[in-house]
């Protein structure tokens, strides 16, 4: 990238934090700044140190609406919303997700690129077929129905300004695979064998805010275009049937093969499980990024599981 301006991160999490440190990278040399927010003080320090501006931020709370930098961003400056659900927040997740979005929009300057952190949670197919960005979203989870709420409240409030919706797939990388301590530990897996997972590489994920970002400069100044143009169902390229998923850790690990048990009813793991579809990046390869670093799992747990594995 060769984008001279601010970027602000708005949950600096574990997508945000490598979206900031790719974003300081390309910055190097240029004026451009890296805002980070975090709920926590304690957090400071980190961020600090890893070279961002770090900024106390919670957006149900109005009273830190004060401590973002408006003042300090340059003209145009790339946005990204990343934040997750508290799950000690007093509120629920409705209040939260799309009611903060709405307060941060009312602030938010017109000219602000903002990427918004969606899932591929908005699908509600169950029987394996592909979905794309024209798919139908019914989602039953209450997550999937808040963030498809936030998307449709981007639309309303930000018709004409530049903006993307990224609908990520459960996303993986350094520090963070699904059930690899369990696979590792022997324990079974309580979950079925079938049904297709859905994954992106942190890193992969992270440079696709960046293309996105960049791809809404080279469109700035064109004409108002539609909100499905401006979603993208952020992928790998090789859905993968979960017992494949967890016989691949358990064999780059030592680890016996996976035991996989009923998960018990009206478990958060069933309601997981019983998402099953196969999700096609095709217009993120076409618009964003035509090669991905971890194309499929096999190479991302390659890339992650590196012994020793504690």
């Amino acid at each position: 990238m060769n984008d001279n301006t601010d970027v602000l991160v708005v949950g600096a999490g574990y997508l945000g934090q490598i979206v900031a440190k790719l974003s300081a990278s390309a910055a190097a040399g240029t004026s451009a700044k890296v805002y980070a927010t975090t709920r926590h003080q304690n957090r400071f320090a980190e961020l600090a140190g890893n070279g961002f501006h770090p900024i106390r931020f919670d957006w149900t709370d109005q009273a830190t609406f004060p401590n973002l930098p408006w003042r300090q961003l340059s003209a145009a400056p790339r946005v990204l919303v990343a934040v997750s659900y508290d799950r000690n927040s007093p509120l629920d997740r409705y209040q939260s997700q799309v009611g903060g979005l709405r307060s941060l929009l009312r602030v938010l300057p017109t000219d602000a690129r903002l990427c918004y952190i969606s899932t591929t949670g908005v699908y509600h197919q169950t029987d394996g077929r592909w979905v794309d960005e024209t798919s139908p979203t019914h989602p039953t989870r209450l997550g999937g129905r808040v963030h498809l709420q936030a998307e449709s409240l981007l639309h309303a409030l930000r018709p004409a300004a530049p903006w993307a919706v990224l609908r990520l797939a459960g996303i993986y990388g350094p520090g963070r695979v699904p059930r690899a301590a369990d696979v590792i530990a022997g324990r079974p897996i309580a979950s079925p064998e079938s049904g297709f997972l859905n994954l992106i590489h942190v890193q992969d994920a992270a440079r696709a805010v960046l293309a996105a970002w960049e791809k809404m400069a080279t469109a700035s100044g064109g004409p108002v275009v539609s909100m499905q143009s401006r979603l993208y169902a952020v992928s790998d390229d090789a859905p993968v049937m979960r017992a494949d998923f967890y016989r691949e850790i358990a064999r780059r690990c030592g680890a016996p093969a996976p035991r996989f048990v009923a998960p018990p009813p009206h478990a958060s793991d069933r309601m997981r499980s019983d998402s099953n579809k196969r999700v096609w990046n095709r217009k993120l390869r076409r618009e964003l990024l035509p090669a991905l670093d971890f194309p499929d799992y096999r190479c991302g747990l390659a890339d992650v599981l590196r012994p020793p594995v504690e």
